[in-house]
């Protein structure tokens, strides 16, 4: 047995200790937000913030989190950073497919967490890890600055 947080609230997961949080959160907590993309870390949609940081949930053993906080995507309607990413999302027409959409905004989230004045170059080191197969990267950088300025 397995416990920590979960979008502010305390759970305990009877899984393997090497399962993925990712796996912890779909099958045994049912937030399928959190998407199942490549599996290896190398695409961001199962990003998840653990302890405020953007972590891929796809190599994450829950065991690695026990006593931690993990929010995911279903959280960010009540954080005002994570209501100004996705208001910015809407505005932009960012998603096309959507897939990756849940891992791009919490990565873009924890951005602007730390960095209220984001650069070019800061927005794509933060999201180099987030692939998006329908190309929408200027609506991402374009999104994340209009987010950046409307929390400002």
């Amino acid at each position: 047995m397995t416990s920590f947080t979960v979008n502010g609230k305390a759970v305990s997961v009877d899984a393997d200790p090497s399962t993925p949080v990712l796996w912890a959160l779909r099958d045994n907590l049912q937030l399928t937000g959190t998407k199942f993309g490549c599996g290896a870390a190398m695409c961001g949609a199962c990003t998840v913030h653990l302890n405020g940081q953007a972590v891929r949930s796809c190599i994450t053993p829950i065991s690695s989190v026990a006593g931690q906080k993990i929010n995911t995507i279903e959280s960010l309607e009540a954080d005002r950073v994570g209501k100004a990413v996705q208001a910015a999302w809407i505005k932009h027409d960012v998603a096309q497919c959507g897939y990756c959409q849940s891992g791009q905004i919490m990565s873009a989230t924890a951005l602007l967490r730390t960095n209220k004045k984001p650069t070019d170059a800061d927005i794509d080191g933060a999201m180099a890890g987030n692939i998006c197969r329908c190309g929408t990267y200027a609506r991402i950088r374009a999104a994340i600055k209009d987010a950046a300025q409307s929390l400002a």
